[in-house]
C-alpha cells in the first residue's frame, strides 16, 4: 500500500524536499514508519527528536497506518 510523507522544517533539510510516497506493507504501525525512514541515514539524526503526526494528529505510534494515509515528520521548532 502507499502512503504519503511530509517533511518539515530540518527534515526537509537532510532529505532535500518535502514529500515522498513510500510503499509499505499493511498492518505497518507509525513506529514501523519511523524505522523505515531512520534507513536514510541523513534523516536519522533529525527523527530523533522529531515527532511523527498521522493525518495531522499526533496519536501513539503504536497506530496502525491505512492505505493513503499522511505521515508528517515534525522536528522541534523555535520561535521568537
Amino acid at each position: 500500500m502507499q502512503i504519503s510523507v511530509r517533511y518539515f522544517a530540518a527534515a526537509i533539510d537532510a532529505v532535500g524536499h518535502a514529500d515522498d510516497r513510500l510503499d509499505v506493507d499493511d498492518g505497518i504501525t507509525l513506529a514501523g514508519v519511523r524505522a523505515l525512514l531512520e534507513e536514510n541515514a541523513a534523516l536519522t539524526k533529525v527523527l530523533r527528536r522529531s515527532r511523527l503526526a498521522l493525518n495531522q494528529r499526533f496519536v501513539d505510534e503504536s497506530t496502525v497506518v491505512v492505505a493513503g494515509a499522511e505521515v508528517a515528520v515534525i522536528p522541534p521548532v523555535a520561535g521568537g
